[in-house]
């Protein structure tokens, strides 16, 4: 399936907005939203980007690549797997090519469990979504079967009735739930698969998951699973996992304790949108009229999504209005930068 170029390139560049470095995935997300609101701009950013639909099968060797021990490239990290231990069903890594479903490989663990799934996810579209599959012991992936995750300490095992994924996985397994929920909604409810209170979030995400995001940071094979996923390879989706990208991201969207802000940005209290007219909008003749008090540096407009149509630096303003021209019908993101702000508005063209 012919992938978004955008989102190929995505994985490879970045623009530097607010004097920072934010990955060019995200423009046209505005980032001084909240809540529901920036949820569901990431629901259509990361839904449009998945450009490739992996099938269960070719999961099998997406995993080879997503899940290599960063240490060593002849294994695969086991989800669930015990720091130290190098055998058995609580081995932390295993011989790539040793998978199957025999005691002593690894299988593919859907972390969202299937049949919790409302509905069932199957084996295709969310249930072959490799952003929440990992390796991982086929006796040990039995054992946690489709119990939900709840709150432990140590190495993974059964808590009563339910799931500890072990302090090396908590995070893990906590971006990899915000992901399902944002890309497949009520499908895959945070409650369905994890045990917490909803009561503080604004649409049902679960505390004990923006807990694991804050105590357990992103590690090394979840950045090196989304750079891969978020490519252009053979097995990769064409979309990425925003919470690994910034964990802050699920406080911006859900509250509660501040988790890591990656980009040093998000939690910054200037990270602030400013004023700006655009007219008219929308527009009948190809072009439009900016105007603003504030002194722009960037004018960037993309397209839904998300291909640079226009780039214009240091534009020059007459009288506090600019004039950008030959715009062809249709809707874009219009992104103004100045100083270490940026304001956002969407704009139509007929």
């Amino acid at each position: 399936m012919k992938k978004n170029i955008f989102a190929v390139l995505a994985l490879f560049l970045s623009i530097s907005i607010f004097g920072q470095n934010i990955p060019a995935y995200y423009n046209g997300i505005d980032f001084s939203l909240s809540g529901v609101s920036l949820k569901n701009q990431l629901t259509t950013l990361i839904t449009n980007t998945h450009t490739n639909t992996l099938t269960y099968s070719q999961i099998w060797n997406a995993l080879k690549i997503t899940d290599l021990d960063p240490n060593d490239t002849s294994k695969v990290l086991l989800v669930y797997g015990w720091v130290g231990t190098t055998t058995g069903q609580q081995a932390f890594s295993r011989d790539k090519n040793n998978n199957g479903g025999n005691n002593g490989q690894w299988n593919r663990e859907h972390t969202y469990a299937k049949s919790i799934g409302t509905p069932n996810l199957g084996e295709s579209g969310p249930g072959a979504d490799a952003h929440h599959l990992r390796a991982s012991d086929v006796q040990w992936n039995n054992n946690r079967g489709n119990k939900k995750f709840a709150s432990g300490s140590g190495n993974s095992g059964n808590v009563g009735s339910n799931w500890y994924p072990g302090d090396e996985w908590k995070g893990d397994v906590a971006r990899m739930m915000m992901y399902m929920y944002v890309r497949y909604g009520s499908q895959c409810l945070p409650s369905n698969v994890g045990v917490g209170s909803t009561t503080n979030t604004p649409d049902a995400m679960i505390d004990l998951f923006l807990q694991w995001n804050i105590e357990d940071p992103v590690s090394a094979v979840e950045i090196q699973r989304n750079d891969y996923l978020g490519g252009n390879g053979t097995y990769a989706q064409g979309n990425r996992n925003p919470f690994i990208d910034n964990p802050y991201i699920a406080t911006k969207i859900w509250g509660g304790a501040p988790a890591e802000d990656k980009w040093g940005l998000l939690g910054n209290e200037k990270f602030n949108k400013f004023t700006f007219n655009v007219y008219p909008n929308p527009a009948t003749n190809n072009a439009v009229f900016i105007s603003t008090d504030e002194k722009i540096e960037l004018i960037t407009v993309y397209s839904l999504d998300g291909k640079l149509i226009k780039k214009i630096t240091k534009p020059q303003f007459t009288k506090d209005v600019y004039q950008i021209k030959e715009l062809k019908s249709g809707t874009y993101i219009l992104n103004l930068k100045s100083g270490k702000n940026i304001s956002t508005k969407k704009l139509i063209v007929k």
